[in-house]
Formats: structure tokens, C-alpha cells, sequence
């Protein structure tokens, strides 16, 4: 490999997980480097479903270090679920391990974040309420609790006094809630904070001692490219950098290190919450398209918006993010269909958009230009060669291909583990 970066080149919802978890297996450490558990991937293994939304997925793999990276936000009473889940289902956690400088989200990151979102209405961003936002806003304000503080009971109480102070002022005072005790809070973080002592430590270390060892490490991006919190559609992002940018910054490790960038890419496209969708399908097709794709959310179970494939925003994503080459997922879906779409430009008033427009009004109110494809109506999931595809597959891969500038190496052509082409 020998440092990669893997990340979802749309809104999210790709497919990374599965093309993640085909990397991890001839990985020694997997690095998942921002966001919190407000982003998952689901991984088919035989006729196991792993649902995961904290921890990488290089976790099925006994010979991976799984490691969550000071750009995380970490939930610890989650983290500590979601591996009592692994072990119940045979997978070993304790190879887990958890920077010190990740900011921890507490308590009240979960009752801001959902009483903020109500407060909204109509100006709601589709946050998940688990608290990553406000956990975010802490650090950058330079408020945050780090998982590290944990470990030290006198600066956790200082900061935690000091944290409940300000927020219990805004939770009774500006949204009428009741307060946070934070003798209950205290005596609950300690418990996990005995819990977790084990993974804890210097991660950049870690990564750092396995890149300059020659070993393979992949970097795992969470949510997509378009909810950048400075290159997507803002204000309707996460609130960390999912682009291959974050991966030195979210891991500790130098931009030097990095020499591939995969973009996961949906062959049509999807996203989840509020917020500007060009191609959005309001009818039949985009109802098709969610029901054979199945496209609801792995963490939150909401149902997805979907439409074509958006080449605009797919060049942009390349661009922003360096990518080297392309993993194309879920095409199979498309079998379904007798035409494809892939928007090529927008359309606003008398200009016309190749690449992404600077005022997010275009993409409000424009209208996308299509080039119109034969479908090819055939099973593709047993394919296990490029030839072996319809050839109108081939040519709607070899499509995009040109429409993006760089190689699409690998295609899923079905859920399961083996459906995978290489070329």
C-alpha cells in the first residue's frame, strides 16, 4: 500500500466500508482519523453484517492494529458497546487502541446538540444528536476534555466543573432544560476512563513507527468529500475534515507519508439530512433507486435522498482531495434500469458549470445536464472480471472514468465480500 488513504468522494454512504475492510486485510494498522460515531460502515463477511461506527473495520483482522486518532471524537460508553459487541460475535477488541489527544464527548455534547437542532426548524442541518458538533466546537474553543484527562482525576474535575458550569447556564437558562450533575457525570467517566486504560496512548507514535518501518497503513475517512467542514455544501457538513487533508492532521503522522488516495464512489449518488442535492431524484427513480439499494443510514436508519451520478461534484472531490484512483461501488444497482444518467454540468440562468460553482445558490436552484447512457439489464454479481461485465457496464465505467481523470482500479458489482472487480 504502503500509506493510503481511503474516503468516500460524495456525502457519505459510498460503500467505504466494504472496500475499507478489502484493504484492511493486507494492512498491519488501520487509522480512522475525525468524526465520531455519527458515521458508520457495514461490512458483509459470509453471512455476518458488522455494523460499525467508531472503531475501523481492520478490527476483523487479527494481524490489524485498529486505531482511533486524535482528529475522533470519542463517545467512550459507545466505544465501549460497540467492542462488547465485537467480542460477543467472536472478534477480539483489545487490540483497540485510542489517541490521548481525542477529545471525548460528553453529556451535555448530546443534550446541546439535540436542543440546538430543535431550536433550528426550519434552518436544521440533519445532525445525528450524538454530540459530535458541540464535542467540536469545545475543542476549537479550546474548552474540550481529552481522553487523556481522563486519567488524571484532579485536571478531569477542574475541567469538568468548569465545562458543566458553562453549559448547564446555556441548558436551563437559553433552552429551558434541566442541568447536568456533574458529580454524576464524574463518577460515570471514571468508570470508563478504568475501562479504556489499556488503549490508551500515543497514537501518532504508533502510526508514525509503522509507516517509517515500511509497514501498510490505511487511513480511514468518515461521512464524504461533500461534508467537508471546508470543502463541502456548508453549512450542511460534519464538523471535522473528512478529505485526504485530515488524515496527517487527524493521525499525527507528516502529509510526506501519504503516497495513495482512493475516492469510494457510489455509481449514482445519495445523501443523508438537509441540505443542496443537484440530481436528487423526487420521483419513481429516485423511490427505485433507494428501495434496491437499500439506502438507509447504518447508524441512524434514515432514509436516504438519492439521484444520478453527479460528475461536477465527483471532479471536485478528485481535485480536493489529490485522489490517485477510484473504488466504484454498488453498480449492480443500476442493472435495474433500462437508462442511466450522469450529470455533466449545471445549468443556472445563462451560465453554464463544469466544475463546482463558489456560490451555493447554484446548486439550490440549478439545473444538472445530462448525458444519457443504455443500461444493460443484466445480474452482474457474479462477475469476477472487468470482460466479464455487460459491455454497456463496461462503457458506463469507462464513462466516469473520463468524466473523473483518474483510474476506477476497483468496482463492487454486489454486497457480498467476493463481488468485487480489480483491474
Amino acid at each position: 500500500m504502503p500509506a493510503t488513504v481511503i474516503l468516500g468522494a460524495q456525502w457519505g454512504d459510498e460503500g467505504k466500508g466494504k472496500i475499507t475492510d478489502l484493504l484492511s486485510e493486507h494492512a498491519d494498522v488501520v487509522v480512522r482519523y475525525q468524526g465520531g460515531n455519527n458515521a458508520g460502515h457495514t461490512i458483509v463477511v459470509g453471512d455476518d453484517k458488522f455494523a460499525l461506527s467508531l472503531i475501523p473495520s481492520g478490527v476483523l483482522y487479527p494481524t490489524v492494529t485498529p486505531v482511533i486518532g486524535n482528529g475522533c471524537v470519542v463517545d467512550p460508553k459507545v466505544l465501549l458497546e460497540e467492542m462488547a459487541t465485537l467480542r460477543r460475535r467472536g472478534i477480539d477488541p483489545s487490540r483497540v487502541l485510542v489517541s490521548g489527544n481525542a477529545h471525548v464527548i460528553m453529556p451535555y455534547h448530546r443534550k446541546l446538540d439535540a436542543v440546538i437542532e430543535r431550536f433550528l426548524g426550519d434552518s436544521m442541518i440533519g445532525t445525528t444528536k450524538r454530540g459530535i458538533g458541540p464535542a467540536y466546537m469545545d475543542k476549537y474553543s479550546r474548552f474540550g476534555i481529552r481522553m487523556q484527562d481522563l486519567f488524571d482525576p484532579k485536571i478531569f474535575r477542574k475541567k469538568l466543573e468548569v465545562a458543566v458550569k458553562d453549559k448547564n447556564k446555556q441548558l436551563m437558562k437559553v433552552y429551558n432544560q434541566l442541568p447536568v450533575d456533574v458529580d454524576a457525570v464524574f463518577t460515570e467517566y471514571e468508570d470508563y476512563a478504568e475501562q479504556l486504560a489499556d488503549h490508551i496512548t500515543d497514537t501518532s507514535l504508533v502510526v508514525w513507527e509503522a509507516v517509517r518501518d515500511g509497514k501498510n497503513v490505511l487511513f480511514e475517512g468518515a461521512q464524504g468529500t461533500l461534508l467537508d467542514i471546508d470543502h463541502g455544501t456548508y453549512p450542511f457538513v460534519t464538523s471535522s475534515n473528512p478529505t485526504a487533508g485530515g488524515a496527517p492532521v487527524g493521525s499525527g503522522i507528516g502529509p510526506k507519508d501519504i503516497d495513495r488516495v482512493m475516492g469510494v464512489v457510489k455509481a449514482y449518488i445519495s445523501r443523508v439530512g438537509t441540505g443542496p442535492f443537484p440530481t436528487e431524484l423526487n420521483d419513481e427513480i429516485g423511490d427505485r433507486l433507494i428501495e434496491i439499494g437499500g439506502e438507509y443510514g447504518t447508524v441512524t436508519g434514515r432514509r436516504r435522498r438519492c439521484g444520478w451520478l453527479d460528475s461536477v461534484a465527483l471532479r471536485y472531490a478528485v481535485r480536493v482531495n489529490g485522489m490517485t484512483e477510484i473504488a466504484l461501488t454498488k453498480l449492480d444497482v443500476l442493472s435495474h434500469f433500462d437508462t442511466i444518467k450522469v450529470a455533466t454540468a449545471y445549468r443556472y440562468g445563462d451560465e453554464r458549470f463544469t466544475e463546482m460553482p463558489r456560490q451555493q445558490r447554484v446548486l439550490y436552484e440549478c439545473t444538472p445536464e445530462y448525458e444519457e447512457l443504455p443500461g444493460w439489464g443484466d445480474d452482474i454479481t457474479e462477475a469476477k472480471s472487468f470482460d466479464d461485465l455487460p459491455a454497456n457496464a463496461q462503457r458506463y465505467i469507462e464513462y466516469i472514468e473520463g468524466l473523473a481523470g483518474v483510474p476506477i482500479s476497483t468496482v463492487s458489482v454486489g454486497p457480498a465480500r467476493s463481488a468485487t472487480l480489480h483491474r
